[in-house]
């Protein structure tokens, strides 16, 4: 296992001064996979106040100096270094309300969440693996360490990462720790929104996402219950084969793993059970529901404590995502003054994949959505004009000449950028100005 050269001084600095020391955890498992770990842990057998005579002439930030962490900057590369330790007493089933120093490198990694993630690695020891995460790696499978039960009883996040690792690393979950997975999801009340946010967020973005959503769709729903609608309602519509809660995973795994795409992907159709009407022959429509599942997935998100930009970006894709319009230039600027280029191209790889979920002999091909992205490139690469940042006047013109600043200005601003969408009047200063002033 290749060490970077920061984490091979900090585990020589505690070897060359008489203590073992170890890299643990992800970087470990990482590297076993062939992936490069994005940063890396140490555990020792070094006491905090041990480990901060070995670094006393390192910069170190005494992260959690309580519970045996300290975090060592090597040429401004952080090196988390802790104690070995049984963790005790978790009363919040998030964090120990106590914890016993060990001299045990074993005891250490017993009390780890999974056996993938209980692997170490030493200079002179190479791998060591007490658990078997080895073979749990070679045959791609989550397992708790021990007791599941136990394990998340005390840290409910747990509940959580299985869910994430299982998507990202594509790995299954080993059936005792489902069924325990399955047994505790209500724990996961005790964890904070931020965390659980922070890990589906993950989730989602793995790239079996959409597996996980289906085969764990109760730990899902315990976190956002406005879902569990979906699961079993028929959409009764001539292009729907699946239920929405399956159309939903197909729209997933179908759009790029982008957080907002696949926030909004699994979003797009939450409301739907709420705003159906069945016509004399049987058939579903759903009339607002686009614009209702914004307003739920806003709700949803500002729960789990997500960013503003995040919900702001996911609920107008949400809400435009049943949007139809020309593949002509006028339609498309219109939308791009709107929404911008960047949002554009997310909302057509969401109702691309929208058209993955349903029936392959009523999708709109692929072709459809090129011949959008098309004619955007060439208004961009043109230079036309879609919105106010390119529009040939602005606020100051329109003072200039008589015109005072308030919400009518920006009326007569909308009035201009509309006619030179629409071809009416040419984008140019001196006739945008003769135009408004002509129809003041």
């Amino acid at each position: 296992m290749y060490l970077p050269e920061e984490a091979e001084k900090v585990i020589s600095m505690l070897e060359n001064s008489g203590f073992e020391a170890y890299a643990v955890g992800g970087c470990v498992r990482d590297s076993l996979l062939g992936k490069k770990p994005t940063d890396y842990d140490v555990a020792t057998s070094a006491k905090p106040e041990e480990m901060k005579e070995v670094f006393k002439n390192e910069h170190v930030i005494e992260t959690g100096i309580k519970h045996g962490t300290l975090t060592v900057l090597v040429e401004g590369k952080p090196i988390e270094t802790t104690t070995f330790r049984i963790d005790k007493d978790y009363s919040d089933n998030r964090h120990p309300a106590k914890v016993e120093f060990t001299s045990s490198l074993e005891k250490d990694l017993a009390r780890r969440d999974f056996t993938v993630n209980a692997l170490a690695f030493g200079k002179k020891t190479g791998i060591i693996d007490v658990f078997g995460g080895i073979s749990d790696l070679e045959h791609g499978i989550i397992r708790a360490v021990g007791n599941p039960d136990t394990r998340f009883g005390e840290d409910a996040l747990r509940i959580m990462r299985a869910l994430r690792f299982s998507s990202v690393l594509g790995f299954e979950i080993e059936e005792k720790t489902a069924a325990s997975i399955l047994k505790n999801r209500k724990l996961l009340k005790n964890v904070s929104s931020e965390r659980v946010f922070s890990e589906l967020t993950k989730l989602l973005c793995g790239k079996n996402a959409a597996k996980v959503l289906l085969e764990h769709a109760e730990v899902i729903f315990e976190v956002i219950p406005e879902l569990s609608m979906l699961k079993g309602f028929e959409q009764r519509h001539f292009r729907h084969h699946l239920d929405a809660f399956e159309h939903t995973a197909v729209v997933l795994k179908s759009v790029p793993p982008e957080p907002v795409l696949r926030l909004a992907a699994l979003f797009h159709d939450i409301s739907k059970p709420l705003c159906i009407t069945v016509d004399s022959s049987g058939t579903g429509h759903f009339y607002g529901h686009a614009q209702k599942s914004a307003e739920i997935a806003e709700t949803v998100l500002k729960r789990l404590k997500a960013d503003s930009e995040t919900i702001k970006t996911v609920c107008e894709l949400v809400k435009r995502h049943e949007d139809r319009f020309e593949p002509e230039p006028k339609a498309v600027k219109r939308l791009l003054g709107k929404i911008g280029p960047e949002l554009f191209e997310k909302l057509l790889l969401l109702m691309e994949a929208d058209e993955m979920g349903k029936r392959e002999e009523f999708r709109l091909p692929h072709s459809e959505f090129e011949k959008f992205r098309k004619i955007k490139m060439e208004i961009i690469e043109k230079n036309e004009c879609f919105s106010f940042k390119n529009l040939a006047v602005n606020g100051a013109d329109l003072i200039s000449i008589g015109f005072k600043p308030g919400p009518k200005m920006g009326k007569i601003l909308e009035t201009l950028l509309g006619k030179v969408i629409e071809g009416e009047v040419p984008n140019e200063k001196e006739k945008l100005i003769s135009f408004i002033t002509k129809n003041k």
